[in-house]
């Protein structure tokens, strides 16, 4: 009879029997076919994911950041071990036991998705998990899942449980673009991992078995009965109390959501591009495109540096910079109210630090948003009389004899067909150089450019980061401002720190960049460099003060015991420019429409003027 029933019971198995055989038949043909693949070791470096990028103002406080993906990886060992046994209990409680996957898991949903037709069952360890993050899809198929099992059996040889544990808990999925129980942690309530609360901690840890129904943001009722889940497996598994689980159950949740820190637009920007030229300049990109000898090797060069900016963001990066954000906020303010009582009116600022010839704050334009057009540094505009200084004035008390009190003659020129005029058409006999640069007559600077000669004046010039000059400049128009493409707010403004003390070092943003870990990657390495001698520089001082005084900068009222500065206009009046420098700082000032036209009705309102006062203070 025992016989008889011991029949029975294996006639009924075969179905069952055969169910299986198929299962394993086919899962061994497919896990063939990926022999080949795994001749080769399969790494367990973590996968190119881009990380944030934070810039810092002088004082070293977030100002800006930049990310797609929220991520603050952790060591293991800076994991608290509550948080680990968390998402053991409740994603893979043998963990440690098993070799990549666990068998009696797999036979379960394997039986399980065959009487449910379907492969909707899971049996995934973390080790599973993780080859999926990196190497597989998430398409629900036993050809993948062969994959799968395969290639976590290869992983766990190749590593320890720890490292397995630790790239898996830094990258597993916690809604709303966040990676990595450090990045749930700090985003959700803007802590570090280790100084939330246990319940805040099975709280996050609840999140990713299914980060669509247990977004917080979304479904903070549906997260908060997972959390209570979580606790109840670990009092079921001995791993606490009841009476410890009661009470994690009854801590209130309260998240404090990360917002993305976003402060002046204008100054991250520019940061942003000048990071691009530190890299360039630091790893020999710009050479590189500078000696290219035809456009084609220029732009792949340019192509190169692009894609090295992007693999060096990725990996995350931290910016400090000088700017001063009190000064930055106020100096945005002031001048977003002026021009506001204006149409279409544009401008734009760049104030540099005299003692560190670092850009402490800058304007791009009205109600400026991040990634705008920046006229700081991207509007090339004619200079005018704003460059007399520089072109002509410094090489002449730098090169000759004459002085200040030297004579030139204001009167009509002609150089070929080349007739400059004085402002107004006014002519004027023999000025004193004084006179002639306190109030920017034409003709005299002509004629001094003719003193030094071309060639010389522009040589002193090119000592300076004028990115726009070329060879078709090399004209008399130049010395009053007249240029084929022009300059910009940030170039003129660093050309007059020279004004200084005669020393020129090229003015940046950025101090240095820092990997999360505080190395230093990357900063500038320029040294200062003498452009004008002392004797020059006492005449150039003297009489940029003297313009603010008796010449075409009154209206300028800077507290400070030394004030100087130049003001130039371009033809039509389609720009206004003042350049100068107080004790504490050098600047420019530009204003003027983006599609160029006359401003003359404005004038007399001396918008210019209370820009630069507002930024020297």
């Amino acid at each position: 009879m025992r016989q008889a029933i011991g029949y029975i019971i294996v006639l009924l198995c075969f179905p069952l029997i055969w169910i299986l055989y198929s299962f394993i038949h086919s899962e061994i043909l497919t896990a063939s076919e990926f022999k080949e693949d795994l001749k080769g070791a399969i790494p367990l470096n973590p996968p190119a994911i881009t990380s944030p990028i934070v810039l810092l103002d002088k004082d070293e406080v977030i100002f800006s950041e930049d990310y797609v993906e929220w991520r603050d990886p952790l060591p293991l060992e800076s994991i608290p071990l509550f948080v680990q046994e968390v998402l053991i209990q409740s994603e893979d409680v043998e963990f440690y036991n098993h070799i990549g996957f666990d068998f009696s898991a797999i036979f379960r949903a394997v039986f399980a998705n065959a009487a449910a037709n379907s492969s909707d069952q899971g049996a995934s360890t973390i080790t599973q998990q993780l080859v999926r993050l990196r190497y597989l899809s998430t398409e629900k198929t036993y050809e993948r899942k062969v994959t799968e099992l395969v290639y976590a059996y290869e992983m766990e040889k190749q590593s320890n449980k720890e490292e397995i544990l630790e790239n898996y808990l830094n990258e597993i999925y916690f809604s709303n673009k966040v990676y990595g129980i450090g990045a749930a942690a700090t985003y959700y309530f803007g802590k570090p991992l280790n100084a939330l609360t246990e319940a805040q901690q099975v709280f996050i840890s609840a999140i990713p078995n299914n980060p669509s129904v247990y977004n917080p943001l979304k479904n903070f009722e549906a997260t908060k009965k997972r959390q209570e889940l979580l606790i109840d497996v670990l009092v079921k598994n001995d791993k606490i109390s009841t009476e410890h689980g009661n009470m994690l159950k009854n801590e209130p949740i309260v998240l404090q959501t990360k917002t993305k820190t976003q402060l002046y637009p204008v100054y991250s920007t520019y940061v942003l591009d000048e990071l691009k030229s530190l890299i360039s300049t630091s790893e020999g990109f710009q050479e590189k495109i500078e000696s290219a000898s035809n456009e084609q090797q220029a732009v792949f060069h340019k192509n190169e540096l692009q894609t090295r900016v992007n693999e060096v963001i990725s990996q995350g990066l931290v910016v400090h910079t000088a700017l001063d954000p009190n000064k930055q906020k106020e100096d945005v303010s002031y001048i977003d109210n002026l021009l506001n009582n204006t149409k279409d009116l544009q401008a734009a600022s760049v104030v540099i630090n005299n003692d560190t010839r670092e850009i402490v704050s800058m304007f791009g334009g009205r109600d400026y948003r991040k990634f705008d057009f920046n006229r700081a540094n991207q509007a090339v505009r004619q200079p005018g009389s704003a460059l007399k200084p520089l072109l002509v004035y410094g090489p002449v008390f730098e090169m000759t004899s004459l002085t200040p009190n030297n004579e030139i003659s204001g009167g009509k020129l002609c150089i070929a067909s080349y007739c400059p005029q004085n402002y107004g058409g006014a002519v004027y006999g023999n000025v004193s150089l004084k006179q002639a640069f306190r109030f920017s007559h034409n003709t005299p600077a002509v004629r001094l450019l003719q003193t030094v000669g071309i060639e010389e004046a522009f040589a002193k010039l090119e000592q300076f980061q004028f990115n726009h000059l070329i060879e078709g400049d090399h004209t008399y128009p130049a010395a009053l401002g007249g240029l084929t493409n022009g300059v910009t707010t940030l170039e003129m403004a660093d050309a007059y720190t020279s004004f200084i003390d005669g020393m020129y070092k090229p003015a940046h943003a950025i101090r240095k960049v820092t990997n999360k870990n505080g190395d230093t990657l990357y900063e500038w390495k320029e040294e200062k460099m003498e452009v004008w001698s002392p004797k020059t520089v006492n005449i150039m001082r003297d009489l940029l003060s003297d313009v603010v005084v008796n010449g075409t900068g009154k209206g300028i009222n800077v507290k400070s015991s030394y004030v100087g500065a130049k003001t130039g206009t371009t033809n039509d009046f389609y720009d206004y420019w003042i350049t100068g420098l107080t004790d504490t700082y050098t600047a420019a000032v530009w204003i003027g429409y983006d599609m160029p036209q006359n401003m003359k009705p404005i004038e007399s309102r001396k918008i210019h003027h209370k820009i630069f006062n507002q930024i020297m203070n």
